[in-house]
């Protein structure tokens, strides 16, 4: 049998690691540059494929800043 009381397993954080303010800061404004252009790329899905079951303006600009702000601090 093993024995967990001296050695107790440390919690593992998952998901998304710990983000410092200057990412937020240039997360933040891509994110709001990216709102105008994320609106007018889904009106236009919107009325070329006649449906609403789409992903928000609000969720395409996030997903942008999301993948671009990356690119900055790794470079």
């Amino acid at each position: 049998m093993t024995d967990f009381t001296s050695n107790e397993p440390r919690p593992h954080k998952h998901g998304h690691t710990k983000r410092g303010t200057e990412f937020l800061v240039y997360f933040s404004i891509i994110f709001v540059v990216a709102i105008p252009f994320a609106f007018v790329i889904w009106l236009l899905e919107v009325f070329q494929k006649q449906t609403l079951n789409l992903h928000g303006p609000l969720a395409r600009a996030w997903a942008e800043a999301d993948r671009i702000t990356p690119l900055i601090f790794s470079a």
